[in-house]
């Protein structure tokens, strides 16, 4: 079965590729046999608008066009398609463009006429084509917009292997259930409206044969059977591998795709009386909408009216009561055909349906009612009409029945050879669609869901808690020894780094330890970098003392194949030269390092991109350091791969810890990359052990009074702030800088800092005369050590 996967992912949508998609789908036993793009891959197509055809000069076939793009001026195209017409919508691929086949479009000249790109017909563009000339596009189709991006070209298409028993994953839902199983979401069915009969009108439904335990019918008159498919249905369906035929077979075969319910819908006045689900009689005769004509026996159930036969009933339809472009009432079929039933009866025929397919493997017996009112919305939507009451028929005692299932932990631990606590057993089985019952301490009943006929003893259910607990689990049981637990260590783990990181949007890079020697001196031009005796290739030829050197060819490859914005992490060793004669005097230095290019946030439709600063890429670099609780202080950076002006040292305890900042301009140019923002800390300062200690907040008010002050723009803000807190005291809670103001007024040399500054007693409130003590304390303490003056409002 084929299925779309965008298609799948409107109803359940994990945050993963589709590559781990597949995989998840193939290890939950639904086989995976392909994974293919909707089209081939091809760019700088978009749509068109064709404003004016003139005939060629010097050509009887070909047309002088001109084609607005939504950007600049029309372009001037060159078309020899026989439907070229103003005002059509076409694809049009821009000079630049590369079509499938590696096909690029340059500026040209057809029989002296200058072309500026060209019209695409749909095989231009990987789709097939159904007319002889350009792929017309709807007429609201957005001028402009990439043709991959109207088309919904970047999906890919799903063929999985469905295995006998597993009749209720032959549609979208089926799929979507199992999906947000194992990734423990909850899938999302489309909003299903009910259709409010508007008319009395409707058929007697009689059932005589065991095999059908529930019928349903409904009239729908004045239906427009000649109404357009729209093209996101026609879409689905092709990427689902049915070809598209008519408005009301097309919603049918929908539903049929999207829940797993068959429907068949009767031209209605050719249906006279009463509708009959009954064996047929030997002899009887049938043609099928295949033209194929049939002699049925007493094993074929049939569906009939008062004169004749209609369908085969859970097969294929009869072609004399068949819908045509002139069908304005039609008799819409939902039913429940038991599997048994239907089982070899289309095989017998030489035929296999889909409907067939999805009977003979067991469809959900509740879900005829469901499928009945969204078909009856979308033809309503699409197709208009008037609705009849659903006529339902059923025998009750013929239904299936779903029993309960009595289930042990003793037995899941028995049959899987591994323990799997019992929390998960019943949260599985839930999500399953069971009802779960505890009847004691590890013990259950379970009833299944009525569209798994595949559990019916309790080692159904053990298969099912194995397979959502994943294949991949299954333990290995190792010999039971005594093993003394470590002192607990309040520490920052290297996991806990890694997943900050990977929150933060970065994807960790793994990489040699060598590096290239270009690269090394154009990041350092003092480093003299160990070489290797033999190396794996020339660009890894020596030690790396930096690992930017193993990142910044990670952002160029990806920059390269059209990756605009990307962040890396890695943590490796780097290697200092300093003093090192030879190998054994390398230090090597467990380290961290980041890079990140391109705009601030994925593009998105609420924000447009922006480019990252840095204070965008120091707050990140801040995250960081607060998920393991470390408190810095910066200085200005001197190193020379980075930009002098932004830049910085990070400091603990006085002593640097790595740095963060931009790369340097030159070097940005050198490397042919854009603002490129780079960090490097060393990891055992990261993974320090560090032990929590609680102040009790205090009880008190706080006061805060605020300095503005005229400073020399030559000194570090964040010495100033270090005087201010060492000055203050303990009463003192925080002060930080509020506002920056240079300009009139202020002399050429220096600038206005703004801070504020809270004063806080952890046992009583504070006196004024403390908090200006403290205050003319600062103030003096900052006009002897800086100059500074205070500001006058």
């Amino acid at each position: 079965m084929k299925i779309s996967e965008n298609w799948l992912r409107t109803w359940v949508n994990p945050a993963i590729d589709s590559e781990t998609l597949s995989d998840q789908l193939t290890m939950l036993g639904l086989e995976v046999d392909d994974l293919s793009p909707a089209a081939k891959p091809f760019t700088g197509v978009v749509v068109g608008e064709v404003l004016t055809v003139e005939q060629h000069p010097d050509a009887d076939r070909l047309r002088v066009t001109t084609v607005n793009i939504g950007s600049g001026e029309p372009l001037q195209i060159v078309c020899g398609a026989p439907n070229v017409r103003v005002g059509m919508k076409a694809p049009v691929a821009t000079i630049g463009a590369v079509l499938p086949g590696d096909f690029k479009i340059k500026k040209g000249k057809l029989r002296g006429i200058e072309s500026q790109g060209m019209l695409c017909g749909a095989s231009e563009i990987d789709l097939e084509d159904k007319i002889d000339g350009l792929l017309e596009l709807p007429v609201d189709a957005p001028v402009g917009v990439n043709i991959r991006e109207y088309l919904d070209l970047d999906d890919h298409v799903i063929d999985i292997s469905i295995t006998p028993n597993r009749g209720d994953c032959f549609s979208i839902r089926g799929i979507a259930r199992e999906i947000a199983v194992i990734n423990q979401m909850t899938a999302v069915a489309p909003e299903i409206k009910e259709v409010v009969a508007t008319i009395a009108d409707e058929k007697k439904v009689v059932v005589t044969t065991e095999g059908c335990p529930r019928y349903l019918g409904r009239v729908i008159k004045n239906v427009n059977t000649k109404a357009p498919t729209p093209e996101w249905m026609e879409r689905a369906l092709a990427r689902s591998g049915i070809r598209q035929h008519s408005i009301l077979v097309d919603i049918t075969n929908y539903v049929l795709m999207e829940l797993g319910q068959p429907l068949h819908a009767f031209d209605g006045g050719k249906v006279q009386g009463a509708v009959h689900v009954r064996q047929a009689t030997a002899a009887e005769k049938l043609v099928l909408l295949n033209e194929q004509e049939v002699e049925l026996n007493e094993k074929v159930m049939i569906i009939a009216d008062a004169e004749k036969a209609l369908a085969i009933a859970g097969i294929m339809g009869g072609l004399s009561s068949s819908v045509t472009d002139e069908t304005t009432e039609i008799f819409l079929e939902s039913a429940f055909f038991a599997p048994l039933h239907i089982a070899g009866r289309a095989r017998s025929f030489g035929l296999h349906t889909d409907a067939s397919q999805r009977y003979e493997r067991g469809v959900d017996f509740e879900l005829p009612m469901i499928a009945m009112h969204r078909a009856s919305q979308l033809i309503a939507e699409l197709a208009g009409g008037e609705f009849g009451p659903i006529t339902v028929a059923e025998q009750a005692e013929v239904l299936p029945k779903r029993e309960a299932i009595e289930l042990k932990q003793a037995q899941v631990d028995q049959l899987l050879g591994y323990r799997v606590e019992g929390e998960f057993i019943a949260d599985a089985l839930t999500r399953l669609g069971c009802i779960v019952t505890v009847k004691a301490e590890g013990q259950w009943s379970v009833v299944p869901p009525s569209h798994r006929y595949d559990m019916a003893i309790y080692q159904d259910l053990i298969e099912e808690v194995a397979r959502i607990h994943g294949y991949d689990n299954i333990q290995i049981s190792l010999p039971v020894i005594d093993a003394q637990l470590a002192k607990y260590q309040d520490q920052f783990e290297i996991a806990q780094l890694r997943q900050t990181l990977v929150t933060l949007g970065y994807q960790e890079a793994i990489s040699f330890s060598f590096a290239d020697l270009k690269l090394e001196k154009q990041l350092n031009p003092a480093v003299n970098p160990l070489a290797l005796a033999n190396p794996i290739s020339s660009d890894l030829a020596v030690m790396r003392s930096t690992l930017l050197s193993s990142l910044i060819p990670c952002v160029q490859y990806n920059i390269n194949r059209q990756q605009s914005r990307v962040r890396f992490f890695e943590l490796g060793l780097r290697f200092d030269y300093q003093d090192a004669n030879n190998i054994h005097d390398l230090k090597q230095i467990p380290t961290l390092a980041m890079i990140a290019v391109g705009a601030k946030q994925a593009e998105s439709w609420h924000a447009k991109p922006q480019a990252m600063d840095f204070f965008d890429f120091k707050g990140e670099v801040e995250e960081l350091l607060a998920a393991g609780r470390i408190k810095v202080e910066y200085t200005r950076s001197e190193r020379v791969w980075l930009h002098p002006g932004q830049s910085a040292e990070i400091i603990v305890d006085g002593q640097s810890i790595g740095y963060l900042g931009r790369l340097h301009p030159t070097l940005e140019a050198e490397l042919d990359l854009g603002t490129t923002w780079v960090a490097e800390l060393d990891q055992k300062a990261l993974l320090q052990t560090y032990v929590s200690n609680f102040t009790e907040l205090s009880r008190f008010p706080s006061v805060r009074r605020d300095i503005a002050l005229l400073i020399s723009d030559k000194i570090n803000i964040g010495e100033i702030q270090q005087l201010i807190t060492k000055t203050g005291g303990e009463l003192l809670n925080s002060n930080w800088l509020f506002d920056v103001y240079t300009g009139q007024g202020v002399e050429a040399d220096k600038r206005s800092l703004a801070f504020a500054l809270l004063w806080q007693h952890p046992s009583r409130t504070l006196e004024d005369a403390e908090i200006k003590s403290g205050m003319d304390t600062i103030i003096e303490v900052l006009q002897n050590t800086y100059q500074a003056t205070l500001r006058a409002s």
